[in-house]
């Protein structure tokens, strides 16, 4: 198993590379250009996040020049070429790297491998695939041009919770090596070989029948979404039974029905082994509404908070398997991304006793 230090040496080197806006493949032709003969494979293998490669010493000095490119292609300047600012911030990330080796060798203190611990939950390093399930648009949402027989046809006129496709299938994209097949479907298309993969179900039980089933199969998730008298626009999350049974419903402003606004939503965030394939994962973005469900993705997409967030996931669920509800914050009708840092945000965590829910400024209606 790989050290904190050696994951966290993975990261500090695909930072350094993205700061740069290189792909793998790109990096690799640099640093052959300068005299080191490396591969993409070899690039990957370094920045992997689960069992990387430990970066030999004298590859770190590359790496410390990044920020020296120029040119088209673009290259490193020599060494002897650098500004006094260049050669600096080169010494620097040279003692850096060369120190997060050490680590990766000899393992950490304590507090730099909680440091370490945060992960990257969108990274696939098996190479995928990733199928993204978005719920059918309801007949009188559905867009004009869902019609194929319209010339000016777009077939994502037929997908509800579109914001949070976009946001995901792009940071998914970004996120990973080009060549990582990621596809998005809507339910009613999906097929049996679309679901032995890396399977990411956006959205709940009233329009995504994908997500509906599995949430029957996934027994030992104790989350359950119901249809509820309660509330008429969505569906909202339960745990338990009988007389132990908890609701989470949405809180509203004050007003009726044709008033009132939307003020937090609950979104189910959920990693499990996928059931039609244990060597693939299982991913849930929903929400009671859709601003639920975006707040679910935005958890982990977020550059505002997914680094905080990941680093709490690794901490509190070390195997990487866990459901949560969390509050979504709304304000003037946009979706705030959940910090799971505030534990007035957490609503339920599984596995674990519940946790208890924070009391509202308001009854939850």
């Amino acid at each position: 198993m790989a050290t904190p230090g050696a994951i966290q040496l993975a990261q500090r080197l695909r930072g350094l590379r993205e700061q740069v806006r290189l792909t793998q493949s790109e990096l690799a032709a640099v640093f052959t250009e300068d005299g080191k003969q490396v591969s993409a494979a070899a690039v990957s293998s370094w920045e992997r996040p689960k069992e990387p490669v430990l970066l030999p010493e004298n590859r770190a000095e590359p790496y410390a020049r990044l920020h020296t490119l120029t040119g088209t292609p673009r290259r490193l300047l020599p060494a002897s070429r650098l500004s006094p600012e260049q050669e600096q911030e080169r010494r620097q990330v040279l003692t850096e790297l060369t120190e997060l080796i050490d680590q990766a060798r000899v393992g950490p203190a304590p507090a730099d491998a909680a440091r370490a611990a945060s992960h990257r939950s969108w990274f696939f390093a098996d190479g995928g695939p990733v199928v993204i399930v978005v719920p059918d648009a309801g007949l009188a949402a559905i867009g004009p041009f869902a019609d194929e027989a319209h010339p000016n046809h777009t077939a994502a006129h037929q997908f509800a919770d579109l914001d949070a496709l976009i946001e995901l299938h792009g940071h998914i994209r970004a996120e990973n090596d080009p060549t990582l097949p990621v596809f998005f479907k809507p339910a009613s298309k999906v097929e049996a070989d679309d679901l032995s993969g890396h399977l990411v179900l956006i959205g709940g039980i009233g329009w995504n029948p994908v997500t509906r089933r599995l949430l029957r199969m996934l027994e030992e998730l104790p989350v359950r979404q119901i249809d509820t008298p309660e509330l008429t626009t969505g569906e909202i999350f339960a745990v338990g039974h009988g007389a132990d049974e908890r609701r989470f419903l949405p809180v509203w402003s004050e007003g009726d029905e044709q008033t009132r606004e939307l003020e937090e939503d609950v979104a189910l965030l959920a990693r499990v082994p996928n059931p039609f394939n244990s060597s693939r994962t299982l991913t849930l973005c929903n929400g009671i509404h859709s601003r639920g469900v975006l707040g679910a993705v935005r958890t982990l997409t977020d550059a505002q908070v997914r680094e905080a967030n990941e680093a709490f996931l690794a901490r509190r669920f070390p195997e990487s398997v866990y459901g949560l509800l969390i509050r979504v914050p709304v304000f003037h009708g946009r979706a705030l991304s959940p910090d799971l840092q505030d534990p007035r945000n957490i609503l339920f965590t599984w596995p674990d006793e519940p946790a208890v829910a924070p009391k509202s400024r308001k009854d939850r209606s």
